[in-house]
């Protein structure tokens, strides 16, 4: 039997659908993302690179008496970066899916070990979660160094789908970790150390990223955090995770003047007691939060105390209405990630996306967001300040423009959606006391 026209149609329509899916693409800006989430004025180049701390103290080899051993700790890091002109865009990923078995392949705008740019580029480190991998958040590599940033995605050792080790590692290396990058990025001597100006930094964190970010940035953990003796997964041995505790020298030496401003989205912690309000009032970094407002891992409720209690410094809190712990971070799910998985017993996809919201959708605006944070504080560009200078419920904006699109005295739509996009969001700020 041969299909109606409206049936061919949606046939044809669903399999066009399936072979853009099958792209994995990672560089998709809709036509009605906001406005700075489009892609900068730079071809965008990316690099592969291993950095070494050679005497880090191995958290997982740490037993409960004696001196803990150290071990170098290799971190692997996805660097994008401003490309010379006449780079040709493009090019692909090989990664690992969350069950840590499953490759992909991911496209996107980068072309591999391209020549940069001319020029000094701030330094932006993105963190993934627990677990993840340094293609996590890809996408934010891209959009950021498409714009005049060096880009640094990192793969954090004993937290990565396919190196997936005890979780008192990632509570105790994770700012660290952070911390290392900037000065590894820092001391590169070649063309890419060259064109990175890390004088200039931004953290962009996602969950224990988050948890990492804030830490790097001045919060440190409170006394209980370090003493606790359960849940045993929280619990470093020989009270490892003092050195990332408020007040002590560990945690002073840690925090660097270097880094401008933090991104920190879903941050993990304050759920579970690890920051108390006194330890958030050290924090002194401009903090751009990101939350779903449905969020049950960081917990939504947890997110707003972080934002009401780093009293120290001007903070903002963008809430996607609705969503979950994957608000705004995860790239789009891989099509793989679409079927069962032996290894996880069920398909991965729900690791990536969310029930409400589309992840390009989310994506998009925490580009927008995120472009806004950055070039304001990193690069000191005050025109973006705009940006931020909204009505809190996006749905209360009133879109009153003329014939030319000039807007009249009575337009409060925020700043840089176009009409009908800014629903189900959120944006609150508050100034340091």
């Amino acid at each position: 039997m041969t299909p109606g026209p409206r049936i061919a149609v949606l046939i044809a329509g669903a399999a066009l659908a399936q072979a853009a899916q099958a792209e994995n693409a990672i560089d998709l800006v809709r036509p009605d993302a906001p406005e700075l989430a489009a892609h900068g004025q730079y071809v965008v180049g990316v690099r592969t690179l291993t950095f070494t701390d050679e005497d880090r103290i191995d958290v997982v080899n740490t037993t409960a008496e004696g001196t803990p051993p150290v071990a170098p700790r290799e971190i692997t890091v996805e660097a994008f970066y401003p490309a010379a002109e006449g780079t040709e865009p493009g090019g692909t990923y090989d990664a690992i899916l969350r069950d840590g078995m499953t490759s992909v392949t991911l496209t996107g705008m980068a072309a591999r070990d391209a020549a940069p740019a001319e020029g000094s580029f701030p330094l932006v480190v993105i963190s993934h979660g627990y677990p993840g991998n340094r293609f996590l958040m890809a996408h934010m590599g891209e959009n950021l160094a498409s714009k005049g940033y060096v880009a640094v995605s990192v793969d954090h050792p004993d937290s990565t789908y396919s190196d997936l080790g005890a979780f008192a590692s990632t509570l105790v290396n994770r700012p660290v970790d952070q911390a290392f990058v900037v000065e590894s990025m820092a001391a590169l001597d070649d063309d890419l150390g060259a064109i990175t100006d890390a004088e200039r930094t931004g953290v962009v964190g996602y969950s224990m990223g988050g948890y990492g970010a804030l830490i790097f940035g001045g919060a440190g953990v409170t006394e209980a955090a370090v003493t606790r003796t359960e849940p045993e997964r929280f619990v470093p041995p020989q009270r490892l995770l003092a050195r990332n505790q408020a007040g002590s020298a560990e945690h002073a030496a840690l925090v660097d003047p270097r880094v401008k401003a933090l991104v920190a989205i879903g941050p993990w912690g304050r759920n579970t007691d690890f920051w108390d309000a006194e330890g958030l009032a050290t924090l002194e970094k401009p903090l751009l939060l990101v939350a779903g407002g449905a969020d049950d891992v960081s917990e939504y409720d947890s997110i707003r105390e972080i934002f009401e209690e780093t009293s120290g410094t001007n903070r903002h809190l963008l809430t996607f209405e609705g969503a979950n712990h994957n608000a705004a971070a995860p790239m789009p799910a891989p099509a793989e990630a679409w079927e069962v998985s032996d290894a996880l017993g069920r398909a991965p996809f729900d690791h990536y996306a969310d029930a409400v919201w589309d992840n390009v959708r989310m994506n998009n605006i925490l580009q927008h967001f995120a472009t806004v944070f950055l070039d304001l504080h990193l690069k000191g560009d005050e025109t973006r300040a705009g940006y931020l200078d909204l009505v809190e419920t996006a749905e209360d904006g009133t879109w009153s423009t003329g014939e030319d699109g000039t807007p009249d005295a009575d337009h409060t739509y925020w700043t840089g959606f176009p009409n009908r996009t800014a629903m189900k969001l959120r944006f609150e700020a508050r100034q340091a006391e």
